[in-house]
Order: structure tokens, then C-alpha cells, then sequence
């Protein structure tokens, strides 16, 4: 792995008036990110819906009725890889037990997981310590790093 190229930590009140400004960041990143060789707009599309969604669901499964607690978002980009990391202090659940989502006959919850694991290449959710931390990877397509950087502006 290489070394890290943006690293954003962002930390929030359980409440969903924080979901926007959540999605914004992964919006902001998808569509900005220099070194990206893929759709810029998809991406974006992807992060915000993706963050989005995974705060919802650490604020849901979260201390929902403590107003002190808060919610953890951490980003990471290496080289070739996004990792988002969401830490909850709630009672958590189950990742294996949530099932397909009939689209048929939605149902609340369970959507946002299905659109994570649709989207991006990996999710995880384990308990580490106080927190539970779903954790969602996503490959990127990077241009190749220049050691030379004399014609960077």
C-alpha cells in the first residue's frame, strides 16, 4: 500500500439534519479527486449516496435517543483504494443477517446496505472496542504516481 493521500475524519451529533452535509463531503471528493481515471460524476453520485447511507444507518442503529452521542466518519484514499470507516456506539447488528431487499415490495431499512455492497467492492462490520465500525472499501482507478513532478503546476 502506499502512502495515504487524503485522509478526513469527521465527527457528528446523531441526527439525521447532519446526513446532507455527510453526502456533500463525499461528493465534493468523488468529484475532485485528481488522480481519479474514472467517471467523476459517478463517483460522486456513488460517495454521497454511499456516506449518506451509512450514516443513517450508524444514527439508526446508533444511540439514537442520547442527543451527546456521536458518529464517527472516517475517510481514507490511498493509491488505489477509498476506505470508509463508520464508528456507532450502539447495540449494532448483524451484516450477514440482512437480507436482499425485495424491490417489489420495499420495506423500511435494509435498502442502504444493498446499495452499499451494489456500489462499492466490500463492506464489513465488526465491533472494535466501544465502537461498531462498518467498514466500506472501493477500488479506484488511479493514474499511474510520476516521481518527476518539474511540469506540475
Amino acid at each position: 500500500m502506499g502512502t495515504s493521500i487524503i485522509q478526513i475524519d469527521v465527527i457528528i451529533p446523531t441526527q439525521t439534519k447532519y446526513l446532507n452535509l455527510i453526502g456533500s463531503i463525499g461528493e465534493s471528493l468523488g468529484k475532485d479527486l485528481d488522480d481519479f481515471c474514472g467517471d467523476h460524476e459517478a463517483l460522486a453520485y456513488q460517495l454521497n449516496l454511499v456516506l449518506t447511507e451509512a450514516a443513517t444507518n450508524a444514527i439508526r442503529h446508533g444511540c439514537y435517543n442520547n442527543p451527546e452521542d456521536t458518529v464517527r466518519i472516517s475517510i481514507h484514499i490511498q493509491e488505489h483504494e477509498l476506505n470508509i470507516k463508520v464508528y456507532d456506539h450502539g447495540q449494532g447488528f448483524d451484516l450477514e443477517m440482512v437480507s436482499l431487499p425485495d424491490l417489489d415490495h420495499p420495506q423500511e431499512g435494509g435498502l442502504g446496505i444493498f446499495f452499499i455492497r451494489t456500489l462499492m467492492d466490500s463492506v464489513t462490520y465488526t465491533h472494535e472496542g466501544e465502537s461498531n465500525v462498518l467498514e466500506i472499501v472501493k477500488y479506484l482507478d488511479m493514474r499511474p504516481v510520476i516521481e518527476n513532478h518539474s511540469n506540475h503546476q
